[in-house]
């Protein structure tokens, strides 16, 4: 029995640079046609794509199969998708100059390719060499430094329309020849392309890096830029127990990088917070260190009858109300310059939130907020964290585990925490039927419910 009328699986097994791949002769790229053109012919609740791993065949590539009649094709290029979608899935006529039928030789270099695999395998750890995954881990940063001084030098703005690298270099007021070294880079990752001694952007850099797009996220990523800068003193960190004090924080333009790379983080979650919430039977919302406001401007928009506090430091708060003004809930969304570490919340909110805040402070701080909020929340309000939260042995997610290195550098006592804490600490302030809600992506939900505080009149 068949789910889908036509199943086609594509090679998409990455290698090391220069070892024959699919994807080193453009899999990704017919993937992607393939997709495109299923969804433009309204095939895709007919036709099952899926990606797979290598099938043995690398120098033929891109390979791939469709089924139910497992018909292979080799050297597949984007520009094949329709025909093979016209041809083969709509008239069952495979497409004879693609199809590759000669079994016992297909058969034969797979089995070659195994055997040869296995024995490069078995030599690299009789030599001792280091397992590729352990290799790409230790030099992951290069990747990464070289996107992050792109934006950071705000190079993908300077490129424009097309440029060469002695031009770009005096656009940005750096040398040409490193520019160009960097740029070269860039076009290694797919994230510029070269003709000559022109370079350009491509659509991705284009609609998420260039000053003036759309969607463009460099300010945001910046704040990541800055993050770097702290995880270079994590060996004096792990010393020291504490962050290490940098020089390059807590300026105005640090400030609003951090809070846009929170925007940036924050305006796709908080939809899917306040659907796991709910807007039944609340009124009054406080979001404590709510930065961009976007979880208050979801509440906004998800109820009409919602009023929403964000309560943040004064260095934040007209940050704050650019966004709330720019998404037009003013009239619902008010801001209140403050420190939540000592000043007093108020009283008789149905919801009160931290949303990625918890892991900023230490466990004594956690809790004394944690109290403080049960004070401030009308009877059977609701006390609402989201964060990275670890497991019992605080050793997964993975996510979770490396942001609390990250605040082992940014800050004096901060940390990732687990379910168990939470929910220890959310009891110990008098909250009960404390439960976990699982979200989509990295973060999750702890929610307390405030039984016993008293009714507002």
């Amino acid at each position: 029995m068949e789910p889908f009328r036509s199943h086609l699986f594509i090679c998409t097994q990455q290698k090391p640079e220069g070892v024959p791949s699919c994807p080193a002769s453009g899999s990704f790229a017919v993937l992607e046609a393939f997709d495109r053109e299923t969804q433009a012919r309204g095939l895709n609740h007919d036709v099952q794509l899926t990606t797979c791993g290598c099938m043995g065949l690398c120098d033929e590539g891109p390979v791939m199969v469709v089924y139910p009649a497992g018909v292979w094709y080799r050297r597949v290029q984007p520009s094949d998708a329709a025909e093979i979608l016209a041809t083969h899935l709509r008239d069952a006529k495979p497409v004879d100059r693609l199809v590759w039928n000669d079994a016992p030789a297909m058969k034969a270099m797979s089995v070659e390719h195994g055997e040869k695999f296995r024995a490069a395998m078995a030599a690299r750890e009789q030599a001792g060499m280091l397992p590729d995954r352990l290799e790409q881990m230790i030099r992951g940063y290069m990747p990464s430094r070289c996107i992050l001084t792109a934006l950071e030098l705000d190079i993908f703005t300077a490129v424009g329309d097309g440029a060469n690298a002695e031009l770009i270099g005096a656009r940005l007021n750096a040398n040409a020849r490193a520019v160009g070294m960097l740029l070269n880079a860039l076009v290694a990752l797919g994230l510029l392309s070269k003709s000559g001694d022109d370079y350009k952007n491509t659509p991705q850099s284009t609609r998420f890096f260039v000053q003036g797009s759309k969607d463009n996220q460099r300010n945001g990523l910046l704040h990541t830029a800055n993050i770097w800068h702290r995880w270079s003193t994590l060996t004096d960190a792990v010393r020291k127990g504490t962050r290490v004090p940098i020089d390059r924080c807590d300026t105005p333009e640090w400030t609003r990088n951090f809070i846009a790379g929170m925007q940036r983080n924050a305006k796709d979650r908080a939809p899917l917070v306040v659907k796991a919430l709910g807007t039944a039977g609340v009124r009054r919302v406080l979001d404590l260190g709510g930065g961009s406001g976007a979880y208050s401007i979801a509440f906004a928009k998800a109820g009409p009858e919602v009023q929403c506090e964000v309560l943040d430091i004064p260095e934040v708060v007209s940050l704050t109300a650019e966004y709330v003004s720019q998404a037009g809930v003013s009239a619902r969304v008010s801001v209140r310059a403050g420190d939540m570490l000592q000043d007093d919340f108020g009283s008789g909110y149905d919801i009160i939130m931290l949303n990625a805040i918890c892991h900023m402070f230490s466990e004594e701080q956690n809790r004394d907020i944690f109290s403080r909020a049960h004070r401030a929340l009308a009877s059977n309000g609701r006390l609402v964290v989201q964060d990275f939260i670890l497991n019992s042995e605080k050793t997964a997610p993975q996510h979770a585990v490396l942001f609390s290195l990250n605040m082992l550098v940014a800050t004096d006592s901060g940390s990732s925490y687990s379910e168990l804490e939470y929910t220890r600490w959310m009891k110990a302030a008098g909250f009960t039927e404390v439960c976990p809600i699982k979200l989509p992506g990295p973060s999750s939900l702890m929610v307390g419910v405030a039984h016993n505080a008293k009714k507002q009149p």
